[in-house]
């Protein structure tokens, strides 16, 4: 049986002044799967992730979601939009309580009779149901990175976008977050997390995609990245 995708890309290109970040990238992302991107500092690995939420434009490039056809960039962007949510790895909070902060992301698409009940389980979510009242400004590192995934939730993405999701997290914080999405996983979402340290996110993920010299490639996780030799580093052939 073909395996079911969210999102494939193919030929994407992303250049910043005579520099190529960017070098006809190719991968696909399975429906309901963990992905992990890595790369070193500068790599392109936001760059990659905020083009996949339409918040930068490539020089070109297709993509293809779900059961759509194949469509460049500029023509799939209102569905990215709609369907793909990026998350930087420092969240804003909005002046106001952590419910407010929840709340937001509904706007006025939800009833306020509607809204009470999907706060309430956003919160049983990341376990935080104590901090509803909470200024949402004088939370931690890890409980901002916390509300900001059940915002994110609450706005009924199809595909995860995470950018150093567990960076500069202590390891409770960073034990409660890899819960969580280990939850939203279980419940059918796509995620794509990068980082720099692959060894956080061991179990949690199906596939790894390694960012180098402007080319994705496909990683095997059943081996230390620190001593894996060159040649087994394959590409993914299976987007066509």
């Amino acid at each position: 049986m073909k395996p079911e995708y969210h999102l494939q890309v193919s030929q994407l290109c992303k250049s910043h002044g005579r520099r190529l970040i960017l070098n006809e990238v190719e991968f696909s992302l399975p429906k309901g799967s963990c992905t992990l991107l890595t790369g070193e500092n500068g790599a392109g690995k936001t760059t990659l992730l905020r083009i996949l939420a339409s918040l930068e434009k490539p020089d070109r490039g297709r993509l293809r979601l779900a059961e759509q056809s194949w469509q460049p960039w500029r023509k799939a962007r209102r569905m990215l939009q709609q369907r793909v949510m990026y998350l930087h790895q420092h969240p804003y909070m909005f002046d106001g309580t952590v419910e407010y902060n929840l709340r937001f992301a509904l706007g006025s698409r939800v009833p306020q009779r509607d809204a009470e009940p999907l706060i309430e389980k956003a919160l049983r979510l990341i376990g935080m149901e104590s901090f509803r009242k909470t200024s949402a400004r004088t939370l931690s590192g890890g409980e901002r990175q916390r509300v900001a995934l059940a915002r994110a939730w609450l706005r009924s993405p199809q595909v995860m976008l995470l950018d150093e999701p567990t960076a500069n997290l202590d390891y409770e914080s960073r034990q409660r977050t890899l819960e969580l999405l280990q939850r939203l996983r279980n419940d059918g979402m796509t995620l794509v997390i990068a980082s720099h340290d692959p060894l956080h996110f061991e179990g949690l993920t199906e596939q790894r995609l390694h960012l180098q010299a402007g080319r994705v490639e496909a990683v095997e996780l059943n081996m230390n990245p620190a001593t894996q030799p060159a040649n087994v580093i394959l590409m993914r052939r299976d987007y066509a």
